[in-house]
């Protein structure tokens, strides 16, 4: 793939490259409150099947960039993919029910049944998903690929769905951490092989989502989290089509952890809205760049107090290189498309 990128600002910030304005792209930028995704869902019979099917799952990832002028098109899929193809049945309950696992990992012997999937043969479905948005975006943004982190997956995965307290997996990495760790293993493996999968068929950046790192402690968010990132990141494709393929690691609630984050290699960091930008950007050192982080409810507002507070975001960076406009989480359902349509002006806008 060799076609020629017609607007790389999002790489190039993510590698603290300068840019004339600030990219944007948005966490959920494709999902339910766009009523063409809706639509689409609706086709599909169900959320799984939308993930499953190449065709759907390029459509709905266009969906935003053809109705935004947004920097980045990042893939539709799911982070429990990994797991689904380890056939531990998983569903999605309808409403706000979440994931569900009919078969959740609880004990040394499930760990020992597992193995990491091959992208190219159990998980071909998001590869050739990769490549044919790739296609239909013909060079007009960059394609941004991902997965979960292996101590959010696993979190899912032992608890056998969404949970409040993580009592099962917290409990397991007290009385059993040998287990656990073997489960983060055989995750980290498996993610390596798929996120490299993924740049192979076309992706030019890739994010690891840690969505769950935040409810650890310092010292288990070290050893269960963030070393298995740190091994991710180094087994990563570094280059593609001839230019670098950034990688960006974001840990909900992982404000006070940047610094430790910034030095396992990533090319930039997802931040939520509880840090200020200011205050992360003192802590990296300018070592990596920066991504985010407004608070999504934020779309919720009138207008006018969502452009200001999409400018203090902007001012909270400062001057200089390195800051991708994001939010500091997806977007909610329920948001007014023209609330975003607002937001991507505001930041189109503003001036370096």
């Amino acid at each position: 793939m060799t076609e020629t990128l017609k607007n790389d600002l999002l790489l190039r910030a993510l590698l603290r490259q300068p840019t004339p304005r600030r990219p944007i792209w948005l966490m959920r930028q494709a999902g339910r409150y766009l009523p063409e995704y809706r639509a689409t869902r609706a086709r599909a019979g169900s959320f799984l099947a939308l993930c499953t099917n190449p065709e759907l799952a390029c459509e709905v990832t266009l969906q935003p960039v053809d109705r935004y002028p947004l920097d980045g098109a990042i893939l539709f899929s799911d982070i429990l993919t990994i797991p689904h193809a380890m056939n531990l049945g998983l569903s999605f309950e309808t409403g706000a029910g979440g994931p569900k696992f009919e078969r959740p990992v609880r004990s040394a012997a499930d760990v020992a049944k597992l193995g990491a999937p091959d992208p190219n043969i159990e998980l071909k479905y998001v590869i050739d998903a990769v490549a044919l948005v790739r296609r239909e975006l013909k060079g007009r943004i960059p394609l941004i690929g991902f997965g979960g982190s292996p101590w959010t997956v696993a979190t899912y995965m032992v608890e056998g769905g969404g949970s409040k307290d993580f009592q099962l997996i917290k409990r397991m990495m007290y009385e059993s951490p040998t287990t656990l760790h073997r489960l983060l293993e055989v995750l980290a493996r498996a993610t390596i092989l798929y996120l490299n999968a993924q740049i192979a068929a076309g992706a030019q950046a890739v994010m690891l989502f840690d969505t769950w790192g935040g409810v650890l402690t310092p010292a288990q968010y070290q050893e269960f989290s963030l070393a298995y990132m740190a091994q991710i990141i180094a087994s990563l494709t570094r280059e593609a089509d001839g230019r670098r393929v950034p990688s960006i690691v974001f840990t909900k609630g992982g404000g006070a952890w940047l610094a430790s984050i910034a030095a396992i290699g990533c090319d930039a960091l997802g931040v939520d809205w509880t840090t200020d930008l200011k205050a992360a950007r003192l802590a990296v050192q300018d070592r990596v760049a920066l991504q985010g982080n407004l608070d999504p409810s934020a779309l919720f507002a009138p207008a006018e107090t969502l452009r200001a507070a999409a400018r203090g975001v902007l001012e909270s960076f400062g001057k200089g290189p390195g800051h991708v406009f994001n939010l500091g989480h997806g977007i909610t359902p329920g948001v007014d498309p023209e609330r975003v349509g607002t937001l991507v002006e505001t930041v189109r806008d503003y001036p370096v």
